[in-house]
């Protein structure tokens, strides 16, 4: 009942919720991110800027950029579509150039966009729809001549131009969409910088680039992940540490609940852990941590059972500075009756590890065999 109370209580008031921070990558908390803004407008979403494939590795090539997909993906989750205004924008973002156009079309598409013309730009208020087409005069101007364009998402586009404006910062650029598209969240990379995730699996291979690992643009992985870390460049896979976004730690360590999602384990949500300063900032923060695994097959967990995935959070955690003495992950939330794990759960090894289980209905007919993004925001804002 109080579970509940609460519950409409943050319905009523969002502007009041909670501050729930995700360690988040790709598209698989779209939904909870979509219920979450009728809850609470203080959700904040750690992304991995490491995308290597599709159209975020034509920019990040003639850019030297941050992949910035999966920021402007969440972006739109966030957005309040009930503003005037803003399914124009959501549309336009969300717009990709077609992958069989010449390019002199896509130029004419493009050219069209900035200058206003083209219907996706009649639906979006001003100031915003001034504030965009500056954006993609300037992608225009900047844009390499054998730049491909086929597929490119209108969205990144205008995120990458605005990166480039700002000195190559991407809170400014986020802040000032997060501004024109009514954004009820944060959203921040984990760490502003061109780099890339590599991957040693048990029989010794070398995997480089996020687009290789997920299973999605290349073959599955043919044997288990032993270890994950970021390099900056593709050709050597040499290992970087970055220090966490300062931004990000500071909402880390104020968090009324720390949570690790659904989503691919390693390039979505412990790819957000390797930073320095991760760990340590998770274990500066007494509130709850929690883990809710992903249903159905992943890729790059195949074989891990449920308590095999929250023992790789804590290796990971650890050496990004949470001391021995700490616990980064409390509870783990997993719906037994519904839910589809691959390769079990394993409650009693869970528990051994002192961890709590939680068992909820997270599935309904619906959305099976996947989580229910409106049941899993509302029982993580009763959990705070």
């Amino acid at each position: 009942m109080g579970e509940h109370n609460a519950v409409e209580r943050y319905r009523r008031s969002p502007e009041l919720g909670p501050s729930l921070f995700f360690f988040s990558g790709g598209s698989a908390l779209r939904e909870t991110s979509q219920a979450l803004a009728g809850l609470t407008y203080n959700s904040v979403h750690c992304i991995t800027p490491f995308d290597s494939g599709g159209s975020s590795a034509v920019l990040r090539e003639a850019f030297g950029i941050p992949a910035v997909g999966d920021i402007r993906n969440r972006l739109m989750a966030l957005a309040d579509q009930s503003v005037r205004g803003n399914n124009g924008v959501y549309a336009l973002f969300t717009h990709r150039l077609s992958k069989q156009a010449s390019r002199a079309e896509l130029l004419v598409e493009l050219e069209r966009l900035a200058s206003g013309e083209h219907f996706l730009m009649h639906c979006i208020t001003t100031p915003v729809s001034g504030v965009i087409m500056e954006h993609l005069h300037h992608f225009l101007e900047i844009m390499p001549l054998d730049f491909d364009l086929r597929g490119a998402s209108v969205g990144n586009l205008i995120l990458t131009a605005g990166y480039l404006s700002h000195d190559r910062e991407m809170g400014p650029v986020i802040d000032m969409f997060s501004t024109v598209a009514t954004l009820r969240g944060l959203v921040r990379p984990v760490v502003d910088r061109d780099l890339h995730l590599v991957a040693e699996l048990e029989d010794g291979t070398t995997v480089l680039g996020q687009h290789r690992m997920t299973g999605k643009e290349v073959s599955p992985l043919h044997a288990p992940i032993q270890s994950m870390w970021l390099t900056d460049s593709l050709e050597t896979g040499t290992p970087v540490s970055p220090d966490v976004d300062a931004v990000i730690r500071g909402y880390l360590v104020t968090a009324d609940l720390i949570c690790y999602p659904p989503g691919s384990l390693y390039s979505s949500v412990i790819a957000n852990l390797l930073p320095n300063g991760v760990g340590e900032a998770v274990c500066e923060n007494p509130c709850p941590k929690v883990f809710v695994p992903s249903m159905g097959h992943d890729p790059e967990a195949a074989g891990l059972s449920v308590a095999d995935q929250a023992r790789q959070l804590l290796r990971y955690l650890a050496a990004s500075g949470a001391p021995d003495n700490c616990r980064p992950l409390d509870c783990v939330v997993v719906d037994s009756r519904n839910g589809s794990y691959p390769s079990g759960v394993d409650i009693p090894a869970l528990r051994d590890m002192g961890l709590t289980v939680e068992d909820h209905q997270l599935v309904t007919e619906k959305s099976a065999p996947y989580i229910d993004g409106q049941l899993l925001a509302e029982l993580l804002v009763s959990l705070c």
